[in-house]
């Protein structure tokens, strides 16, 4: 399974990289290839100053070995070994009107003393950041996902959505990161849903993510944006690094586990703002996006 979850995230990778340098029409992705002393690497891609894009990474990594004494507490085990591999992207367009983009599709096995799989499982998501809000680009995105989720089970999309809005909540802020997705974690072999079931699954919602997402990038990369609206979206990034920093799980894995800095901090956006005790101008649509953001809403 392992093998099979890398071969396809490394296919993935290529296939959303052509696509996001194909409609930015100027930027290259640069590709840095890295290794982990304790064991495993990976394979990081990073775009910058596009024409439409400012910065956007799109990385796999396969790191193995001793699982940290950190995580150890995490999982509640002992002495393991552990392999996990993912890709995970994000994507920070430089015109306010085109939304940031996050998704992310995970693998992860534990070992007996012995070599033996003791525990094993799927998890990611994918989740739509904008800085002002199209109504119609809200259901666009999470019709996909919901398609996607249907061809396994009509409780997966409504189930997924939900854990996606209260994972992705600045709980300092008491509103959400973005106006979400879908968030999985943990799935494992049932009666109903075997590992090879899970991967099926996974690897749809993978597949799913460009239609989600390029024709929304399409519809807005051409309206024209003031400084006012720039300076709104930088403030509004300020908000997406508070929850990279304080409360994403990706991240806090990425940094115990010795992870390459450069590759678990690449979601960061270029140009952020923090103003203190900033609030929008009532009425206007920078509101309308705070109001949205205070509780999750159901798109369709």
């Amino acid at each position: 399974m392992k093998n099979k979850f890398y071969t396809y995230i490394q296919k993935l990778q290529d296939q959303i990289c052509k696509e996001i340098e194909e409609i930015d029409e100027k930027a290259y992705f640069k590709e840095d290839l890295w290794s982990r002393p304790e064991g495993g690497g990976g394979r990081t891609r990073v775009i910058e100053n596009g024409n439409l894009f400012e910065k956007g990474g799109v990385n796999i990594s396969v790191v193995h070995g001793k699982l940290p004494h950190s995580m150890q507490n995490l999982f509640n085990v002992g002495e393991v070994d552990f392999f996990a591999c993912g890709l995970s992207l994000v994507i920070h367009p430089k015109n306010p009107m085109v939304p940031t983009v996050h998704a992310n599709w995970r693998y992860f096995e534990m070992y007996d003393d012995k070599g033996k799989i003791i525990n094993s499982w799927f998890g990611g998501g994918q989740d739509l950041t904008p800085y002002y809000l199209f109504e119609e680009d809200a259901i666009h995105f999470h019709q996909t996902c919901k398609t996607a989720c249907d061809k396994f089970s009509p409780e997966f999309y409504p189930k997924y959505k939900k854990q996606c809005d209260n994972y992705f909540w600045n709980s300092h802020r008491n509103e959400a990161r973005g106006i979400g997705g879908l968030f999985f974690d943990y799935l494992k072999e049932t009666e109903t849903m075997k590992m090879n079931d899970w991967y099926n699954f996974v690897t749809e919602i993978g597949n799913s993510f460009l239609d989600a997402y390029i024709p929304i990038v399409e519809k807005r990369k051409g309206l024209t944006y003031s400084e006012a609206q720039r300076k709104w979206q930088e403030i509004r990034r300020g908000r997406y690094v508070e929850f990279n920093l304080v409360h994403d799980k990706g991240t806090l894995f990425g940094l115990k586990t010795n992870g390459r800095i450069e590759s678990i901090l690449m979601s960061l956006p270029p140009h952020v703002q923090w103003i203190y005790n900033y609030h929008p101008e009532k009425g206007s649509e920078e509101e309308k996006l705070i109001k949205i953001l205070e509780s999750p809403k159901d798109w369709l």
